[in-house]
């Protein structure tokens, strides 16, 4: 299938000026509308081909993407998973950090609503913006405020990871803590799942890119979690090279015990 889709994607009304729109507000609306334009990809294309699927969902939201911060946010960069990295971001002020279909193993399969679309805003050092749409879920998480409170955990923690690849080291994490594992498709799923109060920790090892965190994080953050590297150290965007390969998401009140875990389990194949 043709995946130019020349159509502009629509974000405001035409007679709004670029630099009227808030940051978080872009984010959030950038975010859905990648996501509503997911689900119609997955009405078009079918499940019939997996692969053509994927292609089509990572190509025409990377379009979509591009083209609106290219109108909104022309002096401001971008780090993309589906889009060459320009080094010119690293002297940039303003950096969007985007993945444009995050879980795309799950976004082919039918049935599945564990993916999600990232879109993050870097400043100065730190994220000031984020969203994370669950598009299947009809659902869009912002930094920016109204997020769902989170109920108190009514039992054992619940620690979210990989349904295909999860590390060794949630096993050990969660034996230590008396943790039950629930399994889970994309990142953003993953993370959206503790934010909304359906887990309390979210783990990751063994590799993840800044596109693949700093909307969670962002949103994460602003819910009043905990986020940090497995060490506990800061997560830091807009690097050189943008591999951040570990993650830990969690209630706040359970980080010193999630981190001692982890430094527990020492070094080992993660």
């Amino acid at each position: 299938m043709n995946t130019d889709d020349t159509s502009p994607p629509a974000l405001v009304p035409v007679d709004i000026a670029s630099d009227e729109i808030d940051d978080d507000v872009l984010a959030r609306r950038l975010a859905t509308d990648a996501g509503k334009l997911l689900l119609k990809i997955r009405e078009e294309v079918g499940f019939a081909e997996p692969a053509t699927l994927r292609d089509a969902g990572d190509a025409r939201s990377q379009q979509l993407l591009a083209r609106a911060l290219a109108r909104h946010r022309p002096d401001d960069a971008v780090l993309s998973e589906e889009a060459a990295d320009d080094p010119a971001r690293l002297l940039a002020e303003r950096v969007w950090i985007v993945d444009p279909l995050d879980g795309t193993r799950e976004f082919a399969e039918p049935g599945r609503s564990d993916w999600a679309v990232h879109v993050a805003l870097w400043q100065a050092g730190e994220l000031i913006a984020g969203a994370v749409a669950l598009p299947a879920l009809g659902v869009t998480l912002s930094a920016a405020g109204g997020l769902p409170s989170r109920p108190a955990a009514a039992g054992p923690p619940r620690i979210v990871a990989s349904r295909t690849r999860a590390p060794r080291l949630v096993g050990e994490v969660a034996e230590a803590l008396g943790a039950t594992t629930v399994p889970m498709g994309s990142a953003g799923a993953k993370a959206a799942a503790v934010i909304r109060g359906q887990a309390e920790i979210y783990l990751h090892a063994g590799g993840q890119y800044e596109w693949d965190s700093a909307a969670p994080v962002a949103v994460a953050r602003a819910a009043g979690l905990h986020t940090s590297r497995l060490d506990g150290s800061p997560l830091r965007y807009n690097q050189p090279d943008p591999l951040l390969p570990d993650l830990v998401i969690c209630d706040a009140a359970l980080a010193p015990a999630v981190l001692a875990a982890i430094a527990a389990a020492g070094p080992q194949d993660r």
